[in-house]
C-alpha cells in the first residue's frame, strides 16, 4: 500500500471533489450521521484533524475559514496544512503523545485521519446527491483493520450500532454497516 501522504493525497481528493460538487442550497441537507446536515460533516472534519495533528509536532493551528460561512474554503485550508505536514520528513518522523498513544505523526494521521476521509466522503456524497464511490481498496484494509477493535471502538461512542448487511455485501457496504450509516 501507498505511504501516508499519497492515501491522504487520493483521499483527500476524493473527498475535495465532493466538496466542491456540493451543489448550491445542499449543505443543509441531511447527513448519514443523525442530527448532522453537510457543512457539519466538513465542520467535523476541519474541527478536529488540524487541532489533533499540528500541536502534535508543536504547531499552531492555522486560522480556517468557518465551516458555516465557506465550508469548501474550510476543508481546502484544513487539507492544505495537513499535506504540508505529511510533506515534511522531519515533522512526519517526529514522535506524538496523545490520547491514542505513542506514535510518530505519520502513523497517527494514518491511524486516526483516513479511514475518517473515506467515510465523510461517502457521507457527504450521500448528503448531497453525489457520487457515493470511494476506494474500495482502502475500504478493504480499514475494514480488516477495525473489525479486531469492535467492542472498544464502539464504547467510544464514536460509532452508532452496527447495520446488518447480506453476507455477500462489499467491504465498502461492510466497512459503512460497521460504522452505523444505513446503505
Amino acid at each position: 500500500m501507498a505511504d501516508t501522504a499519497e492515501r491522504w493525497a487520493r483521499l483527500a481528493d476524493d473527498l475535495g471533489r465532493r466538496v466542491d460538487g456540493v451543489p448550491p442550497g445542499r449543505w443543509d441537507d441531511p447527513a448519514p450521521c443523525e442530527g448532522w446536515v453537510a457543512r457539519d460533516v466538513v465542520r467535523h472534519l476541519v474541527e478536529w484533524m488540524p487541532a489533533l495533528y499540528l500541536p502534535a509536532v508543536g504547531l499552531p493551528v492555522p486560522a480556517l475559514p468557518s465551516a458555516d460561512d465557506d465550508p469548501a474554503g474550510a476543508w481546502h485550508g484544513a487539507d492544505a496544512a495537513i499535506r504540508a505536514l505529511l510533506a515534511d520528513p522531519d515533522l512526519v518522523g517526529r514522535p506524538t503523545s496523545t490520547r491514542a498513544g505513542e506514535m510518530t505523526l505519520e502513523e497517527l494521521i494514518a491511524m486516526t485521519g483516513l479511514m475518517d476521509l473515506l467515510v465523510h466522503t461517502w457521507d457527504l456524497a450521500r448528503a448531497t446527491g453525489q457520487d457515493e464511490t470511494v476506494d474500495a481498496a482502502e475500504a478493504s484494509a480499514f475494514l480488516a483493520g477495525i473489525e479486531p477493535w469492535d467492542a472498544a471502538l464502539r464504547s467510544s461512542g464514536h460509532y452508532g450500532p452496527r447495520v446488518p448487511v447480506p453476507d455477500d455485501a462489499d467491504d465498502t457496504a461492510k466497512l459503512l454497516a460497521f460504522t452505523g450509516r444505513h446503505l
